[in-house]
């Protein structure tokens, strides 16, 4: 097992960007049910509040090296390995969602500024894809932690 203090600072790296993008993600998924049935004007009021959110693009940047380099750097113990995988597949099936769901409907209100006639189709894709972002990144943290606590019992074995 690696123990390099490299190693060590890449996978604190990692498991803490993750819990990062969870928690930017579960704050999504938490406010859905007070949110979805707002009006139009409330609804506009409130997503006031993300701007400046598209920051977070720099957190998934680093959470995504630090788990391509942790996959790389564990690539010699499988169980280790194939959960660091499993963490990225997690990362990138949420950067799918985005890209297909949320952010359409950011271009399609112009970040939720203008009112287009389908703005409550528009609410339920970004809502709901935000919501299935945080199933995403909460497998990610799982793999990542279930990875550590296996990291250590093979240290400690």
């Amino acid at each position: 097992m690696n123990r390099s203090v490299g190693y060590q600072s890449i996978f604190f790296i990692a498991l803490l960007a993750t819990a990062f993008a969870f928690g930017a993600a579960l704050a999504h998924a938490l406010e859905l049910p007070n949110k979805i049935s707002l009006s139009a004007n409330d609804y506009f009021v409130a997503q006031k509040a993300y701007r400046g959110w598209d920051r977070l693009g720099y957190l998934l940047a680093v959470q995504l090296i630090a788990l391509i380099g942790l996959a790389v750097l564990s690539r010699h113990t499988t169980s280790v390995f194939w959960l660091v995988v499993t963490a990225l597949a997690c990362l990138v099936a949420a950067q799918i969602v985005f890209w297909i769901y949320t952010y359409p409907a950011n271009v399609a209100t112009r970040n939720w500024t203008i009112v287009p006639d389908n703005w409550q189709t528009l609410r339920g894709r970004w809502e709901y894809s935000h919501a299935v972002g945080a199933l995403f990144q909460l497998m990610a943290l799982c793999s990542l932690l279930v990875a550590a606590l296996g990291r250590s019992r093979l240290e400690v074995g």
